[in-house]
């Protein structure tokens, strides 16, 4: 299948109504990438999503972002990259900095939870979905046959699986061993490729302006950190930033760092805007904007640099093995994630119901879009817990 040719102008206008409405996290986000550019638009091959995929979880940073920038580098280089990414980012960007505002005009969040408290549920629904289909995809089909045929795909998967609900982890070494073990099974090199380098690796009074100096430097330095070493998607990252913000830095307390994560998840975009939120509140907007900038730009020179290079090689039988085998491994992790978001908002019978009915509703009620069903599950959620 060859990939039907668009414009820049619409794979920017894309990632920018992606980063509006996409809800649901990592898993849902590379979902929504699948089925709206490889199935329905043909814009990519399912090679080039493959690779894409592989790419993006192998360097640091976060996974649908990095997948993003890498769909627009494919056709369109250095500048589509730019504009993806920055498409992708900024609406969650806009919409953490005004809830930002709010909270410190209002201090406090309780009706946050209170939606979260529906919409985190749901997000399980609509995220459970996303991976059931991206398994189907690209590992195979939930059949004897199928489970035969790719049994060594479905060994890593579940290996995957396993390892990140163990560890709660996404585990880069564990992608890396998937990939050049199916790939010395299914096609050996020839030879050692010598070649192949490895990569090293003024507002309304709410603070909007007010920021230190000497913070904004801890504040970019810090962030810097988490976008380089931080392997995996916004899952992997809210330890490291908990660890800094609130044990090592004492930007926030316990509370306020969950209501930044709450916010991460019932805003649209990646989960790793939380870190605008984040730097809002310890410094104001140029805070917000320091630790986006900072988060976001190893992933995207990452990705820049090393793209070319992959896209060069992805042809070759043995990497197209590696691609296949770590696909499997990644996809296995994201259900694990799933997995675990899943214990932390099913919390009752309730938020179990919503859950279970998101889902069917995105099965059988084929005009029920995700950005719908989030909003009346904040309604649901709100109503629950204004009742109880």
């Amino acid at each position: 299948m060859e990939s039907r040719k668009y414009t820049l102008k619409e794979i920017t206008l894309y990632f920018l109504r992606l980063g509006a409405w996409g809800f649901g996290g990592p898993v849902a986000l590379v979902g929504y990438m699948h089925r709206d550019l490889v199935e329905r638009q043909q814009w990519l091959t399912e090679e080039e999503y493959k690779e894409g995929l592989a790419l993006a979880q192998l360097a640091p940073g976060p996974l649908a972002a990095q997948l993003g920038i890498y769909i627009g580098f494919v056709h369109y280089g250095l500048l589509g990259a730019t504009l993806t990414g920055l498409a992708f980012v900024l609406p969650s960007f806009i919409m953490v900095v005004l809830l930002g505002i709010l909270y410190q005009l209002y201090s406090g969040m309780t009706w946050m939870r209170d939606v979260f408290y529906g919409v985190g549920a749901a997000v399980i629904g609509i995220i459970a979905i996303s991976a059931f289909k991206l398994t189907v995809k690209s590992v195979g089909n939930l059949t004897i046959p199928s489970l035969k045929a790719n049994w060594l795909l479905w060994s890593f998967y579940i290996l995957a699986f396993a390892i990140t609900v163990i560890t709660q982890k996404e585990q880069v070494l564990v992608f890396i061993a998937c990939g050049l073990t199916y790939m010395y099974i299914k096609s050996p090199p020839k030879q050692l490729m010598t070649s192949m380098i490895l990569p090293l690796f003024e507002s309304t009074g709410a603070g909007f302006w007010s920021y230190s100096k000497n913070t904004l430097i801890d504040i970019s330095l810090f962030f810097l950190k988490a976008g380089t070493f931080v392997f995996g998607s916004g899952l992997a990252i809210v330890p490291f930033l908990h660890s800094g913000v609130v044990n090592d830095h004492h930007w926030l307390t316990e509370n306020e760092f969950v209501d930044a994560v709450a916010v991460a998840m019932i805003t649209p975009g990646p989960v790793v805007i939380t870190v605008g939120f984040i730097g809002y509140l310890v410094n104001g907007f140029p805070g917000a904007a320091v630790a986006a900038l900072a988060t976001f730009l190893p992933c995207f020179l990452f990705t820049i640099v090393l793209a070319p290079f992959f896209k060069r090689i992805a042809k070759n039988p043995s990497i197209k093995s590696f691609v296949d085998g770590i696909t499997a491994a990644v996809i296995g992790a994201l259900v694990g994630s799933v997995v675990i978001i899943a214990s932390r908002s099913i919390i009752d019978i309730p938020t179990a119901v919503i859950a279970f009915t998101s889902g069917l509703a995105l099965i059988y009620m084929k005009r029920l879009q995700e950005p719908q069903l989030i909003v009346i599950a904040a309604i649901l959620g709100l109503v629950i817990k204004t009742v109880i």
